[in-house]
């Protein structure tokens, strides 16, 4: 593989429902925890669904005042992550033109959209933000922190739903390759926890409206699964051109073997089973690796009924049961455009600490699926290449595949 081909990863960042960074999320995940919580807002007194993930931390207590009342919350998180991300990698010298930001979002600054309405219909124009249209465009994250990491070569933000933080990384990876950029900021950024879209998704009968215990409700790949908890967070990494982090002796986390972007073309929400096994194939062809060579599936698993069954005939057909199977959403909630890129950092660290995380409330296994999925306690063992899954309504299907550093 030529250097231009092999991009390495030298940074993370996260915020998300099981902590404020990346240690702290990745800690959570091997302890089993969980962020999903009962809403207890006024808000939320008249939803048919209570459940949700929120942050472990209030974002607002990471940044500035004047940060808070100019960034969106999808902003803020963008933010939060990317910095923990840059100083992750050692902050980098790299030529402002050479350094590029991809940041993926499903929803962009809806929270700002939905407000700034409500404050128009109540006080008229003169009530809103001077804030507001960079407050609610997608492509706000990315903007942002491109500005304040001095990126000139390029703010570009993928919108697919829930696979726009994986297209991100996968974006990035194409970059780097093309020879467009040295260093690359990827990853994913999402804060929609508001009635509105939560009755959305709800009347779409997308989340689970099961009763009891909320760190109970989301349970990929269980046979009493009912559908997803809807969470918010960020995740970001550094991605480098190897020759260029070598040259600088960064740490590495491991690398992005591979990556493919397919569409079904099929159905606005439904899952593809052959539009997913092109995306697995394609990125196995693009690192140059075969079936038997992956040790873990990054599951998207969001914990729907047809969703989860969909992704493991997927896995199933397009590299066997043989893998490692984890499904963190257990834990995390769904964090939309965010969970792509999350899911992608918690494969990396499964393979740097030969540890996979065990799916939390996995108590009976569906018959229809037959992967090998971690439950009850993590898994041990040393694998080179992991795979990780995200696929978004639109039929946008993303496969990464990564590599031990």
């Amino acid at each position: 593989m030529s250097d231009l081909a092999e991009v390495l990863v030298t940074g993370l960042g996260a915020i998300t429902p099981l902590g404020a960074d990346t240690p702290s999320t990745w800690a959570g995940m091997l302890e089993g925890a969980s962020g999903a919580t009962q809403i207890e807002e006024e808000w939320a007194a008249g939803l048919p669904v209570r459940v949700a993930a929120g942050l472990a931390v209030d974002p607002l207590s990471l940044l500035t005042r004047v940060e808070a009342r100019k960034l969106d919350r999808c902003e803020q998180l963008a933010m939060i992550a990317s910095r923990e991300a840059w100083r992750d990698a050692g902050t980098p010298e790299v030529a402002p033109e050479r350094l590029a930001v991809v940041i993926g979002t499903g929803t962009g600054g809806v929270l700002t959209t939905l407000g700034q309405d409500d404050t128009f219909e109540r006080g008229g124009a003169r009530r809103l933000s001077p804030y507001a249209v960079p407050m609610l465009m997608p492509n706000g994250p990315a903007a942002w922190v491109s500005m304040e990491l001095g990126a000139q070569g390029g703010a570009r933000t993928p919108v697919s739903a829930c696979a726009s933080g994986a297209e991100a990384i996968a974006m990035g990876l194409d970059l780097i390759r093309a020879g467009q950029a040295d260093v690359v900021v990827a990853g994913g950024t999402e804060a929609c926890l508001h009635p509105f879209t939560i009755a959305a998704f709800a009347q779409m009968k997308a989340l689970s409206t099961q009763d009891g215990d909320p760190a109970a409700v989301s349970r990929p790949f269980d046979a009493d699964r009912s559908g997803f908890v809807m969470g918010e967070g960020a995740g970001l990494v550094v991605l480098e051109r190897a020759g260029f982090a070598r040259a600088r002796g960064a740490r590495v986390y491991g690398s992005v073997a591979g990556a493919a972007v397919t569409s079904s073309a099929d159905h606005i929400t439904a899952s593809d089973v052959a539009g997913q096994v092109r995306a697995i194939e394609s990125a196995l062809r693009d690192a140059r690796l075969g079936a038997s060579d992956i040790g873990v599936v990054h599951a998207h698993a969001t914990s729907t009924p047809s969703g989860d069954l969909a992704e493991a005939e997927a896995v199933a057909k397009a590299i066997g049961t043989h893998p490692v199977v984890t499904a963190t959403k257990s834990m995390t909630g769904h964090m939309l455009g965010a969970s792509g890129a999350v899911g992608a950092i918690a494969a990396l660290l499964a393979l740097r600490d030969g540890t996979v995380p065990a799916t939390r409330n996995l108590e009976r296994l569906d018959p229809a699926v037959s992967l090998d999925v971690a439950a009850g306690e993590n898994r041990r063992g040393s694998w080179d290449a992991a795979l990780a899954n995200s696929f978004g309504f639109g039929g946008h299907n993303v496969s990464l595949v990564l590599g031990r550093a």
